[in-house]
């Protein structure tokens, strides 16, 4: 299914010890634990296959990038990094930025609209980040938010060929028990909305499958025990997906 040889572009150079000193500093209560050996590779491999690249007056230093390329490749632990797919291009943006919508409906009515954005996974392109929303995820981690899990999680669902909330699975037996536990959370959030019920999780995920998935990845990393408690057999199936989580929000 893979080349062997696309992931590595380009030579993994290592990230100065000074640099990942920097990270470790600011990633070890964030994680539960701090980052070991295998983390710091990951993100060796991240930065030489992408390139992660500033917008309008964003500045990227070594040691921003490499904090950048360990939360992206947080997600990778249990998994195999090249489910990342082909991409390249990381773009950082200091606040959110301004997308421009268009949708048009069965009438043929074109409606636009401006959407402000914390981060974006484009199918055939780059992931876009804003730079405060992933500092603010660090500084003060909020249950089921996490802008970088979110992009990431939206990449590795393309990993079967399109972007529907279920990523390339070993087997059909594996997918087929992916698709009935997501589908019923799925149908299950969209029902308890349209009864005007408080969400048990964060309402972007009923926007649609692919959302769901995002959605639920960050409340993997962020508060693994509620996800469990109300969908646990998709906690369940992301548990085996990206092996086990370490809470990161105590509330």
């Amino acid at each position: 299914m893979f080349s062997p040889l696309w992931w590595r572009r380009r030579r993994a150079e290592p990230i100065d010890d000074q640099v990942w000193l920097r990270v470790c500093r600011r990633l070890s209560w964030r994680h539960g634990a701090a980052p070991d050996a295998g983390d710091r590779a990951r993100a060796e491999r991240f930065l030489a296959s992408h390139d992660i690249h500033a917008a309008q007056d964003m500045r990227l230093d070594d040691a921003r990038r490499a904090l950048i390329a360990t939360l992206c490749t947080r997600p990778l632990r249990h998994l195999d990094e090249r489910l990342l797919g082909r991409w390249r291009d990381l773009i950082v943006y200091p606040g959110q930025f301004r997308v421009r919508r268009t949708h048009a409906d069965d009438d043929g009515l074109v409606r636009e609209w401006d959407e402000e954005l914390a981060g974006e996974a484009w199918e055939d392109g780059p992931i876009v980040l804003s730079w405060i929303d992933v500092l603010a995820d660090l500084a003060d981690p909020q249950p089921g938010f996490d802008v970088v899990v979110h992009e990431i999680a939206h990449k590795l669902d393309l990993s079967d060929g399109a972007m529907n909330g279920t990523p390339a699975l070993p087997d059909a037996a594996h997918r087929r028990r992916w698709i009935d536990a997501f589908q019923a959370a799925f149908d299950d959030l969209n029902a308890r909305l349209d009864r005007g019920e408080s969400p048990p999780i964060d309402d972007y995920a009923a926007e649609a499958e692919g959302e769901f998935f995002a959605v639920v990845s960050e409340y993997h990393f962020t508060a693994p025990d509620q996800l469990v408690s109300v969908y646990p057999d998709v906690a369940a199936a992301l548990t085996a997906f990206y092996g086990p989580a370490r809470a990161t929000v105590k509330r």
